[in-house]
């Protein structure tokens, strides 16, 4: 009985075969390998929806990855910001400020609540849809313990008011805040002279006569500033309605000749 070595074309492997070849051995071996050779096909159906729940699991962990390290939008619920945000506006936020990026005088920060800025607040419902829409950043935030101010002191600078309609000062230099301004708004109607602390922000709405801003709170904790910490980031641009879509520029001019605090 001779011995030889035969290679079955099973998928995928080589045998090395001690035992003698018979005829039957054969025709098994053809049979199978000609049964392997059907090639298995997904039907059209089944790979669209392959595909296509592909696109949708990797649409929602981008957006999840930007909204929780880039960007994440809110909704305006108040008038406090206007006329530069509207209620039922929604804006993006850039989470890089603070952190990469610093904030400057003149920006719009979305803040978590210090601490008993927003006790009369109401948010509206949610469900279950909305609440995962949320959380993967494709629908905005519409948290009652945020809010969105324009920053007029950083940390070190002295920002006071007469309290007279006069504009404010910043390190002793007058402000002129009709850029944004809403019509008719004074720059404060509350006499005040702060330093702000390290670390921390002042804070006031452009709507000033319909803002419970930093001035509201100069007997709390921190006497009215808003820790930096707290700071979601800088609003950029406004989404929604469609006829407000825009950017939020920072009115640079406005703060250009205050100097360094002493």
């Amino acid at each position: 009985m001779c011995v030889r070595a035969t290679e079955w074309w099973a998928p995928g492997r080589v045998t090395w075969e001690s035992e003698p070849v018979t005829d039957q051995d054969a025709t098994t071996a053809d049979a199978t390998h000609a049964g392997s050779a059907e090639p298995r096909r997904r039907g059209p159906v089944a790979s669209f929806l392959r595909e296509t729940a592909i696109i949708l699991v990797s649409a929602l962990v981008l957006s999840w990855v930007v909204k929780t390290f880039l960007a994440q939008a809110f909704f305006i619920p108040s008038a406090s910001m206007h006329d530069t945000l509207l209620e039922g506006d929604r804006v993006l936020v850039n989470k890089l400020a603070p952190g990469p990026f610093d904030v400057h005088r003149g920006d719009i920060v979305v803040f978590a609540d210090p601490g008993g800025w927003l006790d009369q607040q109401t948010v509206p419902e949610t469900n279950v849809v909305q609440d995962a829409l949320i959380a993967v950043g494709l629908m905005p935030q519409q948290s009652e313990d945020h809010l969105i101010k324009r920053v007029i002191g950083l940390p070190g600078d002295t920002v006071a008011s007469a309290g007279d309609g006069s504009p404010l000062t910043v390190n002793g230099e007058p402000v002129d805040e009709t850029a944004y301004l809403a019509p008719g708004a004074s720059p404060s109607e509350i006499r005040f002279e702060v330093v702000v602390p390290t670390g921390s922000l002042w804070v006031m709405g452009d709507n000033r006569q319909h803002s419970a801003d930093s001035r509201y709170h100069l007997g709390d904790p921190g006497g009215g500033a808003v820790p930096i910490d707290d700071v979601v980031g800088v609003s950029f641009v406004t989404l929604w309605p469609l006829d407000r879509i825009g950017l939020l520029r920072n009115p640079g001019d406005v703060f250009a000749d205050v100097p360094d605090p002493s």
